[in-house]
């Protein structure tokens, strides 16, 4: 697969596959003591299950491709390189490539207090209708 974004596309996300429908790949872009960035490349038609971070909110910058996050209780939005959305902690969501197209985004979190406290619960898989009615 051919990287969309200027960001490296790391190695496969094996750690994080039983998580995933379809492919991941996942570089570090920052590793700092207490904040950390990864790029997060999508091959066509993968993403994440729902899942919920708590004890903070988590930030996705655009960085290639196009994609999809969604929020439990509202619509998909779609995300093209460039646009950014930051998640609520303690928020279900899901985000992924469109069916169609990879995508690649920046990912880190904002802890809300404790950094002890940040943990993730990983849910269902998306809909798969659903998923694949989206443009």
């Amino acid at each position: 697969m051919e990287n969309p974004s200027a960001f490296p596309m790391g190695e496969p996300n094996d750690g994080f596959a039983q998580y995933f429908v379809g492919q991941s790949y996942l570089a570090s872009v920052l590793d700092a003591p207490d904040f950390s960035i990864h790029n997060v490349t999508f091959e066509p038609g993968c993403r994440n299950n729902w899942h919920i971070h708590h004890g903070g909110s988590q930030v996705l910058i655009a960085v290639g491709g196009r994609g999809y996050y969604q929020i439990e209780g509202q619509e998909p939005e779609e995300l093209k390189a460039g646009e950014a959305v930051c998640i609520p902690a303690d928020t279900k969501h899901w985000h992924g490539a469109a069916p169609g197209e990879s995508f690649s985004h920046l990912a880190f979190m904002v802890p809300a207090g404790d950094l002890g406290a940040m943990g993730n619960e990983w849910l269902e898989p998306v809909d798969a209708q659903a998923y694949e009615s989206l443009a």
